[in-house]
């Protein structure tokens, strides 16, 4: 079972279709797990009994000689924030304890019509509104790696799930970064798909959507993998209409490809991080890639980031917790207040400044094929950081968590961008470092791809 539990999703349901492994075994090698690592605190909840009758289901298929899916019989977890029909969706928070809903999110229905046996719900900070990988509901999730730093957020428990080998996939939402974030910090792959491609029908405004759904892995096979499950038009997304196709792969490799490399974004990064990244840049470089600088301060964009998400926690979570503060995050109800301070003057000129962002990048991918950057400034940050105050880096101060931190995620939220959180390489310390690859709109396939071909240099 310690064997099942550590094989990659495509190995996995390789051998389910083999007959070698059983869903039964899949599962049950996945529920161990789980079970041996509650220290870790990845899951709200654990559903074992209905993720047994699914696999029982599965095997018979399997026994019958049933047409299978991509995922038949591979366990999946989905992050708290998702809805999936007949288990508690809490949304990391006491408000929603107890709230079961009748429907499936897309991308939770479509793994599970692809075969997928959906074993649980993974930890978030309340509505994902915090970078810290805790909330008054379930306490801190820790980091499998060193426990002793934070294992990122949103995301937290679906990364922890992941490297543990509780289950080879999980379901993450990104909405600044809550994907790549907690991917860079358990060493695992995190993917941020172009908006609408996996469709993501959870924000009321979806026109102004910039949180998305998409896989994590431990390998980019596996990602790609649960990436094809869940891609696909959905009539009620804006951004996910039929007639938006995802350009097909054009199959080239890394020789002739054109880089762009973000080294700073106009922040501080870290010793370590700095060299191991650059160090990646020159190992694709060797393989034929042109690889140049390129100038884009997303740090000055935080401003820009802030508002809409202040915004949108004081008029989604505000209502939910009115007269009930002391079941929520201290952080949560700042954060909403800060929001409500907002003019519709303030919000419509975020909105613009999203729209000049977007333009920057694209005139970026005019000259470039990918552009490159660390995922994070720094390694995975020590326990006990506020996650609403400033942090240090080599020993001096940076700035604000946001900007400080993480300046390479967020704008992609902003712009629409697909980016993917590739593990690179351990500081001396031990702690992960990743480096992050993104993409022109709807080439997610290509950029699966040759992350896929960066991994093998890694």
């Amino acid at each position: 079972m310690t064997e099942i539990a550590d094989l990659s999703a495509v190995d996995l349901a390789e051998a389910i279709r083999r007959r070698a492994i059983s869903p039964v075994e899949a599962t049950e090698a996945a529920l161990e797990r789980i079970e041996a690592r509650r220290d870790l605190n990845a899951f709200v909840t654990v559903a074992a009994d209905a993720a047994r009758a699914e696999a029982r289901a599965a095997e018979a298929a399997v026994m019958r000689g049933d047409e299978l899916g991509l995922l038949h019989g591979v366990p999946y977890s989905v992050k708290d924030l998702l809805a999936t029909a007949g288990v508690r969706t809490t949304m990391g928070s006491r408000l929603f304890a107890e709230s079961v809903p009748a429907e499936d999110a897309v991308s939770v229905a479509r793994a599970r019509a692809a075969g997928g046996i959906m074993i649980g719900k993974t930890t978030t900070p309340e509505f994902g509104h915090a970078q810290t990988a805790s909330s008054p509901l379930t306490g801190l999730t820790l980091n499998p790696i060193d426990p002793g730093v934070t294992a990122g957020a949103s995301s937290s428990g679906s990364a922890v799930a992941v490297a543990a080998g509780m289950g080879p996939l999980s379901i993450g939402t990104d909405g600044g970064g809550s994907i790549r974030i907690p991917a860079a910090c358990c060493g695992i792959v995190g993917m941020k798909p172009t908006l609408g491609v996996i469709p993501h029908l959870a924000l009321p405004d979806l026109f102004a959507a910039n949180s998305f759904a998409g896989p994590m892995a431990r390998t980019v096979a596996d990602a790609a993998l649960f990436f094809q499950a869940m891609a696909g038009p959905d009539p009620r997304d804006p951004y996910g209409q039929a007639a938006v196709q995802l350009y097909p792969d054009d199959g080239r490799g890394l020789r002739g490809l054109r880089i762009g490399w973000i080294p700073t974004a106009g922040a501080r990064v870290e010793r370590e991080t700095a060299e191991i990244t650059q160090a990646a840049l020159r190992r694709i470089e060797a393989e034929g890639a042109v690889v140049e600088e390129a100038d884009l301060d997303f740090r000055s964009f935080e401003p820009v980031f802030l508002t809409l998400l202040r915004v949108g926690l004081a008029a989604r979570a505000a209502p939910a917790f009115a007269g009930r503060e002391d079941l929520v995050a201290p952080s949560l109800v700042e954060t909403a207040r800060l929001g409500q301070g907002y003019s519709a003057v303030d919000l419509a000129e975020a909105s613009a400044a999203r729209t000049r962002l977007f333009q920057m990048m694209q005139a970026h991918f005019a000259r470039f094929d990918l552009l490159a950057s660390p995922v994070l400034t720094a390694p995975p940050l020590a326990l006990g950081y506020d996650p609403m105050g400033e942090i240090e880096i080599d020993g001096q101060p940076a700035g604000t968590i946001r900007g400080a931190w993480y300046p390479f995620t967020y704008p992609q939220n902003l712009t629409g961008h697909p980016a993917i959180s590739l593990p690179w390489g351990r500081t001396r310390a031990g702690l992960p470092v990743a480096l992050q690859l993104c993409a022109p709109w709807y080439r997610d396939r290509m950029l699966l791809r040759l992350a896929d071909a960066v991994m093998q240099l890694a």
